[in-house]
């Protein structure tokens, strides 16, 4: 039997809490397709990342100062990263995700890299392979999701991997543009998954 899991933000908010995922993820080897959502909240006075990318999307947009923001979201990343002692460096990724701030590509895309970080973090955790939801998961250019058309291309992008992570809450138009399911999309994400691999 093939088992996709989900995890929500609560699930994935710290190292610790990471270290506790992964060995769910390991204590059955029938688990072997991972759905992360974006870091939530630590504690009660704390902020999830998706909120945290959200405000720092409109400060840009709006031209107010963004970078304390910003570094906050790295410091959320970096703390996880330290303390699962990986061997991993998101600058790369964070000059990007700035880079597309400053274009205005949208609030879509602003929301949708807190899954895409975490699912590149955990792919790095477990050993597995890093799937963008941008390149499996298909909406239309009105942004209606294509139920059929996601099915045929994750389907052919998973059947010869045994293990991948695939972030939930996103996908992408045909021009490429990030789409983002409703907030809690990455439950429809885990679903739209166990279906490709006949879970």
């Amino acid at each position: 039997m093939i088992k996709v899991v989900k995890f929500g933000g609560s699930s994935l908010a710290s190292a610790e809490q990471f270290a506790k995922v992964g060995k769910i993820i390991h204590a059955d080897k029938e688990r072997r397709y991972v759905v992360p959502s974006a870091p939530g909240k630590r504690n009660s006075k704390d902020t999830k990342v998706t909120d945290m990318l959200y405000a720092c999307y409109d400060a840009v947009a709006e031209g107010r100062s963004y970078k304390k923001i910003l570094d906050k979201i790295k410091e959320r990343y970096n703390e996880i990263i330290d303390g699962l002692d990986l061997n991993l460096n998101l600058d790369h990724e964070f000059d990007k995700i700035e880079e597309n701030f400053l274009a205005k590509a949208g609030r879509d895309y602003a929301a949708s890299r807190g899954e895409y970080l975490n699912g590149i973090v955990m792919a790095n955790y477990l050993g597995y392979t890093y799937i963008d939801s941008a390149e499996v998961i298909c909406f239309d250019e009105n942004g209606n999701f294509l139920a059929d058309k996601t099915d045929e291309v994750l389907s052919e992008r998973l059947k010869d991997l045994d293990n991948a992570v695939v972030p939930g809450f996103y996908g992408a138009k045909p021009d490429g543009s990030v789409k983002t399911f409703s907030r809690g999309g990455s439950d429809i994400t885990g679903s739209i998954v166990a279906k490709a691999v006949h879970a």
